[in-house]
């Protein structure tokens, strides 16, 4: 009976392993596709009646003019002036707005937004978690090179790669994958290893090699 119990709780927590990171995933996308029409909607409700039959593309036009006006800020943010103006304004929002930071240094190392430090500013790696004499090894992305050699990691958890685990290995326990970009391993990731030969063949037949 005990292991029947064992079993079940296993089972159900194991479940809730995959799903609850999905449905936080799906919560996320509806509130900020909610949020987003609300903010857009009487835009398009002022636009609709002058397109007549093509009310419709009151929508399609105000979220390209919105993805335009995010392209603009991109380009703007990447002169001098522009950077200048975010940094202040960054600095503003971080006194007055708790949490601020913290959502904006997570969306930071995600969508890198330039940073140097960002997850998709990494290295592609093949780690060997259990010790380089056990020829287990698993995805990274190295995030952090010391000065003594070793290396920190990000091992993405799949299908949900923002969610993971952080080692600090040995180069002896590290195989860089030059050749391989950090969305080409992420693909991998999500499809939970389907694609996974474009890793294998690039991988360095000397642990640790750059």
């Amino acid at each position: 009976m005990n292991r029947i119990k064992s079993f079940i709780w296993l089972t159900l927590l194991g479940g809730l392993a995959v799903v609850l990171p999905l449905c936080i995933l799906l919560l996320v996308a509806h509130w900020f596709y909610t949020l987003l029409s609300d903010f857009l909607a009487p835009i398009s409700a002022d636009l609709a009646p002058r397109l007549g039959a093509y009310g419709w593309l009151a929508d399609v036009l105000v979220i390209a003019g919105l993805l335009l006006c995010f392209c603009v800020i991109g380009l703007l943010v990447k002169t001098s002036v522009g950077a200048w103006v975010h940094t202040q304004l960054e600095r503003v929002l971080k006194r007055i707005a708790p949490g601020y930071k913290t959502i904006s240094d997570v969306v930071g190392q995600f969508l890198g937004g330039g940073s140097t430090s960002s997850l998709l500013a990494g290295e592609v790696a093949l780690a060997r978690i259990y010790g380089p004499a056990v020829p287990i090894t698993v995805t990274v992305i190295v995030t952090a090179k010391h000065a003594n050699g070793d290396f920190t990691v990000f091992m993405p958890t799949a299908p949900i790669p923002t969610s993971g685990v952080v080692y600090h290995l040995p180069a002896s326990c590290i195989e860089l994958l030059p050749a391989v970009s950090v969305e080409a391993a992420m693909r991998t990731i999500i499809s939970c290893g389907a694609g996974s030969q474009v890793l294998m063949p690039q991988a360095n037949t000397t642990p640790g090699a750059p």
